[in-house]
């Protein structure tokens, strides 16, 4: 008896340490990205933050680039057994030439090699449409270009998730709605979606069918599925965001759509990786916390999680981004390679001289919404379209959305085609139609669909006009003040009028361009602006006189 008392004491004995390491967290390390937007080179102005020696005042430090960001990755693995990179979306679109030319294959090659396993969608996945996304994740040609890149086109090795786009049709979310990985046993899902209003800032022809449902209302629903697989350790992945203000790794207040939709979401949902606002943050909002990575992948974000083996919740988050700083990182060699695959074939279109500039020409507007590149680009549209074989066009607009980066001039002044191409990288092409002088004001008056984020067209030389912020929403625009080579704009006079053809089918909300009659498409707005520079000498700022804003 006392034999076998002593045997079950040495039993327990043993059993003890045995239970204690299975009751241990186990521990996840996630790493995110969000809005890369196809930036295989470091962005210029890399990554702006608090200057750690005077925190009143900010400096620029050397970020980004897939060769260094994939260094940064590896090293961000060192030392931890349960890993997984994952992003909020915009990975591709609004690129740089080196990727745009290639619709965005070599980003899709490089995130992949990088061994990126799950991202949401964001808009800019739309940018071509569903049919190109859909080749984005499945591979294969290019169903107008072919296949250009030095190699055959296979796609994504990771998976992308698009919960709330659903296809009216079928009732369906175009993509899968989440994805469940195991870590040591416990099921950790990752929900991918975009933001609700997508069908109001993307091209309305490339998601003909689709809906894209609230975020949170997705969400929510489900979760009770989720539950009934055994999952209770939930991870959003959303292309939406907010605004703070703190430095890259604070968050003392921050507003915007994402607080709200967090504040929704069930008490299930533990992590939030979000994007959209091209700001870096990491917060606590509700309890939660919820990450951004700045843009163009200048950051990655280390979220640390501790995960319960009996309740297989989560049970503990921290993060921290990251900053992908290329002065004390290595090139990764595969990386190299493949850009200089690709460079090789894109090189010679990108590198051919365009012209020069005085100074940098800003895309940032002014307190009327007029920038200084705004301006050069709509005079460059309305230069290609004015002849009468090629629309007989008086005025151009553009969307400020479309122009994507400031045009910085290199030594001596010159500007290249490839930077032109990067300001506005989405090779629109031109469309000129008839509208008359009450549709053009009612297409201005447009402008503050939103009025929390009025959009303000950029217009061409010759035509201006005035607005007031403080009239209501269809009263903006001074009708007597809207002017064309100082004559007054008449209701009921036709003008031909340029635009993009993503504004042409009611783009950003512009649905008025959908009335416009007689259209007439010309040559892509990239070989415009092209054009333009070759025809002019050194280009400058012209004077902020065509938007007039009264108060």
């Amino acid at each position: 008896m006392r034999y076998q008392s002593i045997l079950a004491a040495l039993a327990l004995a043993c059993a003890l340490p045995a239970a204690a390491e299975t009751t241990a967290p186990v521990q996840l390390r996630i790493l995110a990205i969000n809005d890369f937007h196809g930036n295989l080179r470091p962005p210029p102005g890399g990554i702006r933050i608090n200057d750690p020696e005077d925190q009143t005042r900010k400096v620029m430090v050397a970020a980004g680039g897939a060769e260094y960001m994939a260094t940064l990755v590896k090293q961000l693995r060192e030392g931890h057994k349960n890993t997984i990179f994952v992003a909020a979306g915009d990975l591709i679109g609004a690129s740089p030439f080196l990727s745009a030319m290639f619709h965005d294959e070599p980003s899709i090659e490089s995130l992949s090699m990088m061994g990126l396993a799950i991202t949401s969608v964001g808009n800019h996945e739309f940018d071509e449409g569903k049919t190109e996304l859909l080749r984005m994740q499945n591979g294969g040609c290019h169903p107008e270009d072919g296949c250009q890149g030095p190699h055959v086109f296979t796609g994504a090795k990771f998976h992308y998730l698009a919960a709330s786009t659903i296809e009216t049709a079928t009732g369906k979310s175009v993509l899968p709605p989440y994805e469940i990985r195991e870590f040591e046993g416990i099921p950790v899902a990752f929900i991918g979606l975009t933001l609700k209003e997508t069908s109001g800032i993307v091209s309305p022809k490339g998601i003909a069918g689709l809906e894209f449902r609230d975020e949170a209302e997705t969400v929510n629903a489900l979760v009770p599925q989720l539950k009934a697989k055994g999952v209770e350790a939930i991870v959003v992945l959303i292309h939406q965001g907010g605004e703070p203000a703190g430095d890259y790794n604070e968050c003392p207040a921050i507003t915007g759509p994402i607080v709200d939709i967090v504040k929704k979401f069930d008490r299930a949902v533990d992590v939030v990786v979000s994007g959209h606002t091209h700001r870096a943050y990491v917060c606590d909002i509700d309890g939660r916390l919820v990450t951004s990575g700045d843009k163009y992948g200048t950051l990655v974000t280390a979220i640390d999680l501790k995960l319960d083996p009996v309740t297989r919740d989560i049970i503990g988050a921290k993060a921290e981004n990251v900053i992908v700083a290329d002065a004390s990182l290595a090139r990764d060699p595969e990386q190299t390679a493949l850009i200089e695959a690709y460079d090789k074939l894109s090189a010679p279109i990108a590198n051919r001289p365009a012209g020069s500039v005085t100074q940098t020409l800003s895309r940032v507007p002014n307190d009327a919404g007029e920038s200084a590149l705004g301006d050069i680009i709509a005079d460059a549209q309305l230069a290609a379209t004015k002849d009468a074989k090629d629309g007989s066009a008086v005025i151009a607009l553009t969307n400020p959305g479309g122009i994507r980066t400031d045009l910085v001039p290199k030594e001596n002044g010159a500007v290249s085609y490839g930077d032109l191409f990067a300001s506005q990288p989405f090779r629109n092409r031109l469309v000129t139609m008839t509208l008359t002088g009450r549709q053009l004001k009612d297409m201005l008056e447009q402008q503050w669909l939103d009025p929390k984020r009025p959009r303000i067209l950029q217009v061409s030389i010759g035509f201006s006009y005035s607005w007031d912020g403080s009239k209501p929403f269809g009263e903006h625009v001074t009708p007597d003040k809207m002017t064309l080579n100082g004559r007054p704009i008449e209701p009921a006079t036709f003008y031909r009028v340029t635009v993009n053809d993503y504004l042409a089918v009611g783009g950003d909300g512009f649905t008025i361009a959908k009335q416009g009659a007689s259209a007439q498409y010309g040559g892509y707005d990239s070989e415009a602006l092209f054009a333009f520079f070759r025809a002019h000498g050194p280009i400058g700022p012209l004077p902020p006189t065509r938007i007039l804003r009264v108060n």
